[in-house]
C-alpha cells in the first residue's frame, strides 16, 4: 500500500500545483479525461451517447463533470455519483485592483469564503484566473497564472504590535489586506502597470483586456513531510485533493457496469448558490441528457436506484487543541477516510447510507473512521445535502482527514489519500 500512496500523492501534488484557481483546476481535469479518451460535449450542442462512451462537460469553466455510459440498465442500477468542489477560501482581486498609496502599488482584494486569513501573511504569493481579451469577433478568455511571486502582505513588525503573540493577530478585511505589489511609476496609473503586467504574460495589448476573474494563491510547491514522510502539506487540499481521488477513480475504470459521474463544483465555499454551483441545475441537466431515452417513471427509478458520495475533506484530531473536538470521535491522519455525521443535515450522511459506504471500505480492505463535530460548535456543511435535495438521491458525507482546514498552507496524510482513491475506485467498479 506505501508504494501506490507514494505514487498517488506525488500525482496529488503535481494536480495541484497546476490548479492555483478553479479555472485552472477544470483546465488540468481536461487535460487527464482528454489523454484518458474522454470526449468533449458542449451544453449548447446536440449530444450523441454510447453505451460504454466517456464524456465530459464543462460549465462557467470552474465545473466539470466527466462520466461513462456503463452497461448496465439505467432503471435498475441507477447512477454511481461522486462530487467535490473546484474552489478553495481564499482572496479574489477586486475589478479595480490596482492603486497608487505612498510609492507603492497595493492591490485591492476581497475575502472569498472563510479561509484564516493570518495564515496569508510574508508568504510568497501570486495571482492566477482567467482574463477576457477584445478580439474582431467579441472577445477571448485566456487562463493566466503568474507562478513567480509577485504579491505579499507584509506583518507589522511586533515593536508596533506589542499584545500580537497574547491577543493573536487580526486584519481589516478593508485597509489591511491589500497586497503590495510594487512601486508606482510617476506619471503612470497603476491600473495601467498593473494591467500591462498580465497583458506581458499573455502576449496581448493592456487596452485590449476587458476584464478579469483572479485569486491569489501560494508559489510553494506541495511537500511530502514527516519523520517516515507520512504527511503531505500543500495549498487547497480542500477540496482539490478530493477533484483529484474522484477523477482518479473515474479514470481508472474504463468500462464500469453502471453509469458512473464525477461531478466537480465550483463555489462551494460560498454557499454553491450559482450557474455553475450544486445548487445551480448542471448535474441535474446532466442526468436529464444521459436519461433521453427513458420515459418518466424509468427516470425516477434511475435517481432511486442511483447513489451519491459527496467527497469533501474532514477534521483531524489536533492533539494541541483537544478541546475542540468531540471526545469520543477523534479522526487521525492516515487511519482511514472520514464519514462524517450531523444530526441537522448539515451533512447529508444517515445510518443506511454510513453502512453502504462502510460496506465499500471492508469490500475494498480500507479502514474508515467516524467523525461528528462538537455540540456547541458550529458545523460546517458540504454539497452532499445540496445534491440529495435537489436529485432525490440516497447520499453520504465523505472525506480524507487534514489539519489546518481553510489554511493556505494544509495539511494531511500520504495514506488517507491512497485509501480514498482505492474506495472510490471499488465504488465506480
Amino acid at each position: 500500500m506505501t508504494n501506490i500512496a507514494n505514487i498517488n500523492i506525488q500525482d496529488l501534488l503535481d494536480f495541484i500545483d497546476a490548479s492555483p484557481s478553479p479555472w485552472h483546476a477544470v483546465a488540468t481535469s481536461v487535460e487527464r479525461l482528454i489523454r484518458s479518451g474522454f470526449k468533449a460535449l458542449n451544453e449548447s450542442e446536440a449530444w450523441q451517447l454510447e453505451t460504454g462512451g466517456r464524456y465530459f462537460v464543462t460549465r462557467g469553466g470552474s465545473s466539470i463533470i466527466a462520466f461513462t455510459i456503463g452497461q448496465n440498465s439505467l432503471p435498475s442500477s441507477g447512477f454511481n455519483i461522486v462530487g467535490a468542489h473546484t474552489d478553495s477560501p481564499g482572496l479574489r482581486l477586486k475589478p479595480h485592483a490596482a492603486y497608487s498609496s505612498d510609492g507603492l502599488i497595493r492591490i485591492g482584494v476581497e475575502v472569498y469564503g472563510g479561509p484564516i486569513l493570518v495564515t496569508f501573511a510574508d508568504r510568497d504569493l501570486s495571482i492566477s484566473g482567467r482574463v477576457n481579451i477584445r478580439t474582431k469577433q467579441g472577445f477571448e478568455t485566456l487562463l493566466v497564472n503568474f507562478e513567480k511571486p509577485i504579491l505579499r502582505l507584509p506583518n507589522l513588525a511586533i515593536h508596533m504590535n506589542r499584545e500580537v503573540n497574547d491577543k493573536g493577530l487580526k486584519f481589516n478585511k478593508q485597509t489591511e489586506l491589500p497586497l503590495l505589489f510594487g512601486e508606482s511609476v510617476d506619471g503612470v496609473e497603476a491600473d495601467t502597470q498593473f494591467l500591462e503586467k498580465i497583458a506581458s504574460l499573455l502576449k496581448a495589448e493592456a487596452k485590449d483586456i476587458i476584464n478579469f476573474e483572479l485569486n491569489v494563491f501560494d508559489t510553494q510547491k506541495g511537500v511530502i513531510w514527516g519523520a517516515n514522510q507520512e504527511f503531505i502539506a500543500n495549498s487547497q487540499l480542500d477540496n482539490l485533493a478530493s477533484c483529484h481521488a474522484a477523477l482518479s477513480a473515474l479514470l481508472a475504470n474504463e468500462k464500469p457496469k453502471n453509469t458512473a459521474i464525477c461531478a466537480l463544483f465550483d463555489h462551494e465555499e460560498v454557499g454553491s448558490e450559482s450557474l455553475s454551483g450544486a445548487s445551480g441545475s448542471f448535474l441535474a441537466d446532466t442526468i436529464e441528457r444521459i436519461s433521453l431515452n427513458l420515459n418518466k417513471e424509468e427516470k425516477l427509478r434511475a435517481l432511486a436506484n442511483s447513489f451519491f458520495i459527496s467527497a469533501d475533506m474532514a477534521h483531524a484530531f489536533h492533539p494541541n487543541h483537544a478541546s475542540s473536538y468531540e471526545p469520543c470521535h477523534h479522526v487521525h491522519i492516515n487511519k482511514g477516510p472520514v464519514i462524517k455525521s450531523n444530526a441537522n443535515q448539515r451533512y447529508t450522511t444517515n445510518a443506511e447510507s454510513a453502512a453502504r459506504f462502510i460496506r465499500l471500505c471492508e469490500q475494498a480492505g480500507v479502514p474508515y473512521q467516524q467523525y461528528v463535530h462538537r455540540t456547541d460548535l458550529g458545523c460546517g456543511s458540504t454539497i452532499g445535502p445540496i445534491i440529495a435535495s435537489r436529485l432525490g438521491v440516497a447520499s453520504v458525507d465523505v472525506g480524507s482527514p487534514m489539519w489546518a482546514m481553510h489554511s493556505i498552507r494544509e495539511s494531511a496524510g500520504v495514506l488517507d489519500h491512497a485509501y480514498m482513491i482505492k474506495v472510490l475506485t471499488s465504488y465506480y467498479s
